[in-house]
């Protein structure tokens, strides 16, 4: 199997990123720029690389990702999910591993609409007594 074609998607909230795992395992960009410029922030870093650290696979791939919508907290965790799943594709061994990790999980919160007649998704206008 070519590892090129190893491919994962992830979603959280309006965010989406397609991951694909290479065989250059220096190489770690997201939408053409350096994971360590893209999220300059250690704990985003941590959350991002969560699945190929606990699988041991840190050294072994190198990760090409286009992500887009949302905000970076959103970005980081559909990352996770993306390699995670690209991970089961490359060996369904890992399934448990990262499933007691919460890893596989998809976090399906969003924004609620909001709904005609109210100010917001619940907020209703203001009364007044007279």
């Amino acid at each position: 199997m070519k590892t090129d074609l190893i491919h994962g998607l992830g979603r959280r909230k309006t965010s989406v990123a397609r991951v694909l795992l290479t065989e250059e395992k220096d190489s770690q960009t997201i939408n053409g720029i350096s994971l360590d410029a893209y999220f300059p922030s250690e704990s985003m870093r941590i959350i991002t690389l969560k699945p190929l650290v606990m699988t041991s696979q840190d050294s072994e791939y190198g990760l090409k990702v286009k992500v887009s919508g949302g905000g970076k907290q959103s970005q980081a965790e559909a990352v996770s999910l993306g390699i995670a799943r690209a991970l089961l594709s490359v060996d369904e061994g890992f399934r448990k591993q990262l499933k007691t990790a919460g890893l596989l999980r998809r976090d399906s919160r969003k924004k609620e609409r909001k709904k005609p007649g109210l100010k917001g998704a619940r907020r209703a206008p203001q009364f007044s007594k007279r």
